[in-house]
């Protein structure tokens, strides 16, 4: 039962073809040595020119498929040849947190007081809710609205079933295999994530459930066509993934709080890597990367040299 609330507390936190063709980077071969291998792995990434060095993004999705053509060992071969990895943000729950989740975890898993989905839905919406429910034998009527949506797109599509290594669970092991230095985005107290979702009103957490919705609706096969088409670098596609938009629309990359927090902390991470000698290995969420406005949107408007596929 513990478990399970520290669970729903984290759980969207833990949710981070032809080569990428870019130009010469730098003269120092074992750099370059490091761009090809890492680009060799598949998974699209995005190459900075910096003055004193060479950093790589690398653009992660989660839950990647087994099915899916990648080749995570040259990731591995990359890593271990950097000189610096930056992982994503993590939460530091600590005991009291795993207490408090146990004896208040029913403000995450019910909606308020007696009231019931409809009180919060559109007459469309809550129809449209009713019939998915009807449909895989589940009653949302009191569920919370974010716990309805991560149980549709895990149990319905089943999108968490039968996945490889994410990117950074392959760059944190080889990293850490190797004595390479792991620097986190950002170390999130427990406490301010758990009241983040305690003070959010049910109707914040609208537009995920539509987006979940909108996933389900559309079918499992949409699991399959987001990960084949990150494999083929065509990264518009996969941002409007119906699983990647709701992945995108619920917390806490939704949140107006938590999500601005978790994308200004990239940057910051990432131009102070520019400033660093070597090479630094980082790997982004791709909705971060990719969106509008978001990580690479946002070197490019500061002048960085990217190269990479388009991602807009």
């Amino acid at each position: 039962m513990i478990n399970r609330y520290a669970r729903i507390a984290c759980f969207a936190l833990a949710l981070c073809s032809a080569p990428v063709l870019a130009q010469p980077l730098a003269e120092n071969e074992t750099q370059n040595a490091i761009v090809v291998t890492a680009q060799r792995s598949g998974a699209p990434m995005w190459i900075v020119e910096t003055p004193s060095g060479t950093v790589i993004l690398v653009g992660e999705i989660r839950a990647i498929p087994k099915t899916t053509p990648w080749e995570p060992v040259r990731l591995e071969e990359a890593t271990r040849a950097a000189d610096r990895v930056i992982l994503g943000a993590r939460p530091k729950i600590s005991p009291g947190d795993i207490f408090r989740l146990m004896f208040s975890g029913g403000k995450l898993t019910k909606l308020p007081d007696k009231s019931v989905a409809s009180d919060y839905l559109s007459p469309e919406q809550w129809q449209r809710l009713q019939a998915l429910g009807t449909a895989h034998e589940e009653d949302y009527s009191r569920k919370s609205f974010l716990l309805s949506s991560f149980g549709m797109l895990r149990e319905e599509l089943r999108f968490n079933r039968d996945t490889a290594d994410d990117a950074s669970d392959v760059v944190k092991k080889a990293a850490e295999k190797a004595d390479v230095a792991i620097t986190r985005a950002a170390t999130l107290r427990g406490e301010d994530v758990i009241d983040n979702l305690f003070e959010a009103p049910p109707t914040a957490h609208i537009p995920c459930l539509v987006a979940a919705m909108d996933a389900v609706e559309a079918g499992p096969g949409i699991v399959e066509e987001r990960a084949t088409n990150w494999r083929r670098f065509k990264i518009p596609a996969v941002m409007n993934n119906p699983l990647e938009a709701a992945l995108g629309q619920c917390w806490p990359w939704a949140d107006e709080t938590l999500g601005s927090e978790l994308r200004t902390i990239w940057v910051d991470r990432i131009a102070e890597a520019s400033a660093a000698k070597g090479t630094t290995l980082a790997v982004v969420p791709l909705r971060v990367l990719a969106e509008d406005g978001g990580v690479l949107d946002q070197l490019d408007a500061r002048g960085f040299d990217i190269a990479g596929p388009p991602w807009k």
